[in-house]
């Protein structure tokens, strides 16, 4: 589990400095008009969200709220791994080294 907290700590850092980069420097209408014109920028799109949704699945099953599960995909789908991440990683440091409750979440049985 310690492995896992670790690695959901580096890729929300990188993800969070990532994001950064993008919000200071970078133009999203600019700099996205250029990924649509792209095939492969499309087909890399696709292959985010498809990940975001399947990712987004996992909390809906694992969450005992609606509303809980609902803000943290309205989070992933909006900034992406930076909050699967952070979703990572509260639920490893919760589930105290139990795999069961990490990955189980409200279906975990004693």
């Amino acid at each position: 589990m310690n492995k896992v907290i670790i690695f959901s700590i580096i890729t929300l850092l990188a993800m969070t400095s990532a994001l950064v980069y993008g919000f200071t420097v970078g133009n999203f209408s600019v700099d996205g008009a250029k990924i649509l014109q792209n095939p492969w920028g499309i087909v890399s799109l696709v292959d985010l969200y498809a990940g975001f949704i399947l990712f987004s699945l996992w909390i809906a099953y694992r969450e005992k709220s609606v509303l809980t599960a609902t803000i943290w995909i309205v989070l992933m789908m909006t900034l992406g791994f930076w909050t699967g991440s952070l979703y990572v990683l509260i639920h490893a440091i919760k589930a105290k080294g139990n795999w069961k409750q990490l990955l189980l979440g409200k279906h975990t049985t004693a």
